[in-house]
């Protein structure tokens, strides 16, 4: 007979069911402080980068045996789980007894490679989503006996409890905070919840609409949308479709994983969502049954494409400018008649050089942008001091006029910080000014102005325009905001002569 494994000698033993159950928000907070003094003892892992997606995918593991697979089970008597019986939560994960080694060489050579090679029977099958999840998640813990502490406190929070509903979302806020403290520093800008719930409101979504996030990072834009969304749900076929509904593409592994977390925790078993190059994956799929209804997004600040990404674009608009390649790929894909929320920041709005010229100019003729919201100073810090604009468009003809409404700074501060971030309540003003979806009623104040298209044409189509409503004391303005200004003036001048100089090449 050959000789058992620790892991079958294990189960000879009954699981430990007297263990410390995490369920109030005070003991998850516990928890995951807990989780992370565990593992900065192991050696295999370093910084907060390294240690969140450790804890990230064990708890995805965890969440899904009790949200998908336990509730599962109970509503469905023929139910058969996603993972066989050597790979489910209980056999390894609440298992005490499996630690040291021979948990380690489980984990690293048997569970995540079964977990890699899931195949579903159909698009709705979790196993698909298990599968595309950890094609690249790895264990970086070298101790099976830390993986092994870390996992006990994994498995003692309560993802089902009844009493706790608001527990999950905790958890993943939790693990958010920590993430966007570490990820600041590596250029990742995750987008502020009270900004995410005013574009989500403003788009006035409807049963039925195809809603997608091509840059969908943790999934902040989907979850509001499907949250704002399922209250509109009569029956188990509309909740079915709304789940379909909901879409995103995500390039980068952890924000992926994280967001298919956030997706699960709020009841959506296989999200559709996918992890892929968007930029990339929207050239490709040109076809009518790729457009979608609504886009909501918060495409990256700054960033620049690869060469090859650029050159899948146009002639003319092949910029590397991560933002306008968005805008560009966004207008392509929204159906006739369909809409977008989209955050870009001042220094898009100005760009006047050729590529982003055009992709404004055709913004302009096969949209109608309607709105222009102007965000104080800050609202995206720590991680950014740029200020940016929420862009709404519809694709219904040309532009005629465009509304911009200015969200004035707080009375008494000059902008907002990590700890002093901006609220839901200070998007009121313009909530009210809005004019419902129609729009109806909208007049000028100190805080918004209209401008025609022939305007904005007339300015090369530069966008970021200043309030016309509101004295421009210079003695009174803060010195880092005329700097600013300057810099910004000196760069529309400085696109004005690269367009000069280029014509007159063009022309020798």
């Amino acid at each position: 007979m050959p000789a058992r494994t620790q892991q079958e000698e294990a189960l000879d033993f009954p699981v430990p069911t007297k263990r410390k159950v995490y369920r109030t928000k005070s003991e998850i907070a516990s928890a995951i402080k807990t989780a992370r003094d565990i593992m900065r003892k192991d050696a295999g892992l370093n910084g907060d980068l390294d240690r969140l997606p450790q804890l990230s995918w064990l708890l995805f593991l965890r969440a899904f045996d009790e949200r998908v697979d336990g509730l599962r089970a109970i509503e469905y008597d023929d139910y058969m789980p996603a993972l066989d019986e050597t790979h489910q939560w209980q056999a390894w994960g609440a298992n005490e007894d499996f630690t040291g080694d021979s948990f380690l060489n489980f984990v690293n050579n048997d569970l995540l490679p079964y977990l890699r090679t899931l195949e579903g029977s159909g698009p709705d099958d979790p196993r698909n989503v298990i599968s595309s999840i950890f094609q690249e998640v790895n264990n970086r813990m070298l101790s099976g006996t830390l993986l092994r502490d870390l996992v006990n406190i994994v498995n003692s929070i309560d993802f089902q409890a009844d009493d706790t509903v608001h527990t999950m979302a905790f958890v993943y806020e939790s693990i958010m905070k920590e993430m966007r403290d570490a990820a600041g520093d590596s250029g990742e800008f995750y987008t502020p919840r009270p900004v995410i719930k005013f574009m989500v409101e403003q788009s006035f979504l409807k049963l039925g609409e195809s809603i997608l996030d091509p840059a969908c990072g943790t999934g902040g834009f989907l979850v509001e949308a499907f949250d704002e969304s399922k209250p509109l749900v009569t029956n188990s076929t509309e909740l079915a479709q709304l789940h379909s509904d909901i879409r995103g593409i995500e390039k980068k592994p952890l924000p992926y994983l994280l967001c298919m977390m956030n997706l699960l925790l709020h009841d959506v078993d296989v999200p559709r969502v996918v992890r892929e190059n968007a930029l990339i994956k929207m050239r490709n799929e040109t076809s009518r049954q790729y457009l979608v209804d609504v886009v909501l997004t918060n495409p990256p600040f700054g960033g620049e494409e690869e060469k090859s990404v650029a050159d899948r674009f146009p002639k003319g608009i092949a910029t590397r400018e991560t933002a306008w390649l968005f805008v560009y790929s966004v207008i392509e894909r929204l159906k006739s008649g369909g809409r977008c929320a989209i955050v870009l920041p001042n220094g898009s709005l100005f760009e006047t050089r050729s590529a982003a010229k055009q992709i404004k100019e055709k913004l302009l003729k096969e949209c109608n942008l309607h709105t222009i919201v102007r965000l104080p100073q800050g609202v995206f810090a720590p991680y950014t001091q740029i200020p940016a604009n929420l862009l709404f468009f519809e694709k219904t003809g040309p532009t005629e006029e465009t509304w911009f409404y200015e969200i004035p700074t707080p009375v008494g501060r000059r902008g907002y910080t990590k700890t002093k971030p901006m609220r839901r309540e200070e998007f009121a003003g313009c909530t009210a000014w809005w004019g419902g979806k129609a729009r109806e009623g909208r007049e000028d104040s100190e805080h918004a102005w209209k401008v025609s298209s022939k305007e904005i044409k007339g300015r090369n189509f530069n966008l970021d325009l200043s309030n016309p409503n509101t004295a421009n004391d210079l003695a009174h303005r803060p010195p880092a905001e005329l700097v600013g200004d300057l810099i910004k003036t000196e760069k529309e001048i400085l696109g004005l002569l690269e367009e000069i100089e280029a014509g007159l090449r063009s022309s020798e």
